[in-house]
């Protein structure tokens, strides 16, 4: 059974809004005065397919999926807050879902009221008022095997009867609270909500009943009173007036809307968010207001500076990206992995380095590839040859690169074939001392791995003369005479590393698809293992830190 640790009775509460109850949102409303705060929905099927992993660059618990989106990010702020809304309509799936991030949140809520089409069609959401059996299967399921609460959220059902047998088999199931929308499916806003039902379903229960859909007549704090009164209950659950301006929480009454989106901007650029995401919110704050010169500048807005310069908050941002890189630099350097497999005459069997291809960081026309290619043409060696693995579930490729009799690889998983050969090129590059084309200081942790090879060189005197268990360097840093499994997680949290709000640009041009790359499916290769380890932070170059 659950071991209920939080309290629903005479709350105020920020309701599961998609694209809205994200991390800064949710923490804005918890300092103007909520008490809880959902995120929004997030399908079992999505956030079974993520990562957990831990961002000490941002101080966040991020769900990355291999797409390197963030589909959850939470931070300790709204630890004991936070409800995790799920969508489901499989209660065995739903309970694994919500097991992988039963200890990064304070209770699990199952939305049973969503009206869209996406969820109807998914049997979700809305589509489960009609379903009593499922809905208790679902419920009892959770129930019985967390160890946070577990809640729900539904609408109206068009006959009374009907919506009081349903919240009554909802709480037999043991749930902590129940959240009532009082309209039906086919409702919208412009519709009037059904208070006086909420409050007749208040009184036929004995779990808390958290009252939702009275944004229409919630424009004060004092409103949501009256509110609460009509409704019968003791908690609301507050949406788009909040959406609109989370100072609606505020004892003390509503801030001035330009203050309160610049605060919002603030700690969006604090975690990162993805431009788009702030733009959308700071759009529906300023619905009102679209006249207004911020307004009219957040259309036209493309980027985090962008935002940051509309808001004043340029140079805030600024620091926070040098702060980031720095620490950043601090936690790739404290190991960086050099993987060396020598020849029983001690020349070079196999290499791998944890660098990455970054098109940016590369002038028009150059690359990593090009540059290695028209090296070999010029000593006359045999040309390099790529074969790239794709590997099963997510579809990420790594390449391991030939050239003369070593092969090299990076030890990092990539989105498209054409990165994995880039990276590949790269490790080829630094042994073999090529310029691979890149801009001058470009990229700082390609550098350090660099100097870090030299280092390891000239402590052996050369290449050659390198021990074959070198141990560690005074860094830490290890040269293994073995191949080394590589971890999911490893990859499918790196991002750009001079960049870590924006999400990595995949170039899938002809140097892709040259007469020797070859594409092998894999499953269990030694090389293609995958982990669900949950902290690598220490051992990967970059952390994923955008919103999608």
């Amino acid at each position: 059974m659950a071991n209920y640790v939080m309290e629903y009775s005479n709350k105020l509460i920020l309701a599961p809004m998609v694209r809205v109850s994200t991390l800064p949102m949710r923490l804005l409303a918890l300092r103007y005065g909520a008490d809880i705060v959902y995120c929004e929905e997030v399908i079992d099927f999505k956030i079974l397919a993520t990562t957990r992993y831990e961002n000490k660059i941002l101080g966040t618990v991020d769900y990355v999926s291999s797409d390197e989106t963030v589909v959850f990010r939470t931070c300790p702020e709204e630890k004991g807050k936070v409800v995790f809304q799920m969508g489901t309509s499989n209660a065995q799936r739903a309970l694994k879902a919500a097991k992988k991030v039963e200890n990064d949140v304070s209770a699990i809520d199952i939305n049973m009221g969503c009206p869209k089409e996406f969820s109807i069609k998914g049997g979700m959401g809305a589509a489960l008022l009609t379903q009593p059996d499922k809905v208790k299967d679902i419920l009892t399921t959770l129930v019985n095997g967390l160890s946070i609460p577990v809640t729900c959220k539904i609408r109206l059902l068009p006959k009374l009867e009907d919506t009081l047998a349903l919240v009554k088999m909802i709480e037999s199931t043991g749930v902590a609270a129940i959240a009532v929308h009082g309209r039906l499916k086919e409702e919208r806003p412009r519709h009037a909500n059904r208070n006086h039902v909420i409050k007749i379903i208040a009184e036929s229960v004995n779990i808390p009943v958290i009252a939702n859909g009275g944004s229409k007549e919630m424009r004060t704090y004092e409103a949501i009173g009256t509110f609460l009164h009509e409704s019968g209950c003791k908690s609301a659950m507050i949406a788009r007036q909040a959406e609109w301006n989370p100072t609606i929480f505020r004892k003390e009454g509503k801030l001035p809307l330009l203050d309160v989106c610049k605060e919002y901007v603030r700690v969006a650029l604090q975690y990162n968010n993805v431009h788009t995401n702030i733009k959308y919110c700071v759009l529906n704050m300023m619905h009102d207001d679209m006249e207004l010169e911020q307004g009219q500048k957040m259309l036209a807005a493309v980027s985090q500076e962008d935002i940051s310069d509309i808001w004043g908050l340029r140079q805030y941002f600024d620091n926070l990206k040098a702060s980031w890189k720095k620490t950043e630099m601090e936690l790739f350097n404290t190991k960086i992995d050099i993987t060396i497999k020598k020849k029983p005459d001690g020349t070079f069997d196999f290499v791998e380095m944890p660098v990455r291809y970054l098109k940016k960081d590369y002038p028009m026309g150059v690359s990593a590839k090009q540059r290695l290619f028209e090296w070999s043409k010029r000593k006359k060696v045999s040309r390099p040859e790529y074969k790239t693995v794709e590997r099963e579930g997510d579809r990420y490729f790594m390449s391991v690169l030939t050239l003369g009799s070593c092969t090299y690889k990076s030890s990092f998983w990539e989105k498209s074939k054409s990165l994995a050969e880039q990276n590949a090129a790269i490790v080829a590059s630094i042994v073999l001392d090529i310029d691979d084309g890149r801009k001058p200081g470009s990229c700082e942790m390609t550098d350090t791995v660099a100097a870090k090879w030299r280092e390891l060189c000239q402590e052996e005197n050369s290449p050659d003369n390198m021990s074959e268990t070198a141990g560690q360097g005074e860094n830490g840093d290890k040269l293994s005479e073995t191949k080394r499994k590589h971890k999911m997680s490893e990859t499918n949290i790196t991002e750009n590393q001079g960049e870590i709000a924006n999400k990595r640009k995949c170039d899938d041009s002809s140097e892709g698809g040259g007469k020797n790359s070859s594409e092998l499916k894999v499953g269990d290769e030694e090389n293609c293992q995958h982990s669900n380890e949950t902290s690598r932070l220490e051992g990967a170059s970059v952390n994923k830190s955008g919103l999608g």
